[in-house]
């Protein structure tokens, strides 16, 4: 019998040293600026593809880890360095995941790298489901893909909302609905190339958290994209659409639910750098501060909210490394990437609270970063499935019933 170990390798120790690096050198002295400016800091993303942390080469090297937890690893310290420029940095990712997930090979080599560029030039990468009456439910997209067979091409109209990186991207990847009879088993996903006539960015959100961060709607008005633009090939779509019209309802998971599916334990990650962070910061803070004549963690009211922190912190760590494991080796079988991802964001927002109430009236003014890392926090129970979506998509699993 092998021994039990969560011990990383040495390239994943080489990986988390390095984007650490860049996280304690870069981002966390660019991080205040950034949050007020509420700009795409687009000089971060510059400095991060240089190294070679921004751009598809990492992504894929990232993904042939066969133990799935170089990206966790990494995406961990990117987040304990800044949630809004690492959003910034990794928000291309979710629309790269969604090509590489339904897309042909040659679709994935084309693209792919499109929504990175490279040092010299780049480029961004949007992911488009969400709407404005349809965030968590995703399968009442009112945004219609339809084909003119005449010029095989596919006309796309409606509006997207919540985009990261909407309007600003280079490509973006659009799932419409071609079949809403079929709801969700009657998507499709479709790239919008560079420059596409017809897309434009409605309103940009001004947030509560990760400001550094691009977030608008997408308008989509009698967009045209050539037939090789939608994601798998028309004669997959065809299959799928027929597989489902004799299941009903029991056919393939939609396109978006599968890429959220496989980037929970990621978005968990992402929390639980933003809870580190905070952590570390309440605990030095607490061995520094004094009052009553003593270091104010020799009060048990402040140990004991320390001690908690990091229980959950590393609880939350080892759910996210099973579910990033699982998802390489045999997939979920008991929703174990909802687990990761809920768990961890509901600890984010906790541990950042904790921290404000550790600093007390200090972590209540921006010129301390704990009341950023609590507003960046919260984002983490909502965008990719809220956590009450997170315990729905659970419980389903654990019960085989379609619990509603």
């Amino acid at each position: 019998m092998s021994d039990f170990s969560l011990a990383l390798n040495d390239e994943q120790q080489q990986i988390r040293d390095w984007t650490h690096g860049f996280a304690e050198d870069v981002m966390r002295p660019a991080a205040h600026e950034w949050d007020e400016r509420e700009e795409f800091p687009y000089p971060i993303v510059e400095e991060a593809a240089k190294i070679g942390l921004y751009g598809w080469e990492f992504l894929m090297n990232a993904m042939q880890d066969r133990s799935g937890l170089t990206l966790p690893v990494a995406v961990e310290e990117i987040f304990w360095g800044d949630a809004g420029l690492g959003m910034a940095i990794m928000g291309s990712g979710l629309a790269a995941a969604g090509i590489a997930g339904i897309g042909t090979p040659e679709q994935v080599m084309e693209w792919v790298p499109q929504c990175y560029g490279d040092a010299n030039k780049v480029m961004l990468g949007a992911f488009c489901v969400s709407e404005p009456d349809a965030g968590s439910d995703v399968s009442n997209l009112r945004t219609r893909a339809v084909y003119d067979e005449a010029s095989d091409e596919w006309v796309l109209n409606g509006t997207k909302a919540w985009i990261t990186n909407g309007g600003i991207a280079d490509v973006h990847v659009v799932v419409a609905a071609v079949d809403p009879e079929l709801r969700g088993r009657g998507q499709a996903s479709f790239v919008i190339p560079p420059g596409t006539k017809g897309l434009s960015q409605g309103q940009k959100y001004m947030k509560h958290g990760i400001r550094a961060s691009h977030t608008a709607e997408v308008v989509l008005d009698d967009v045209r994209v050539p037939g090789s633009c939608l994601l798998g090939g028309k004669e997959r779509l065809d299959a799928k659409l027929a597989r489902a019209r004799e299941q009903g309802s029991t056919g393939q998971k939609q396109p978006a639910m599968s890429t959220f599916e496989a980037t929970r334990p990621t978005v968990g990650a992402q929390a639980l750098g933003i809870a580190r962070a905070a952590y570390e910061y309440s605990l030095q803070y607490a061995k520094e501060r004094h009052a009553f004549g003593k270091p104010i963690i020799m009060n048990q009211a402040i140990a004991f909210k320390l001690a908690n922190m990091i229980t959950e912190i590393d609880a939350s760590r080892l759910l996210i490394w099973r579910a990033a494991w699982l998802a390489r080796n045999g997939g979920f079988t008991n929703a174990e990437g909802s687990m990761s991802k809920w768990k961890a964001s509901e600890v984010a927002v906790r541990v950042t609270e904790e921290a404000i109430q550790i600093l007390g009236g200090y972590g209540y003014t921006r010129e301390y970063p704990v009341e950023r890392w609590h507003r960046d926090a919260k984002i983490h129970t909502i965008f990719e499935g809220t956590s009450e979506i997170q315990q729905l998509v659970i419980s389903r699993a654990i019960s085989g019933l379609r619990i509603e």
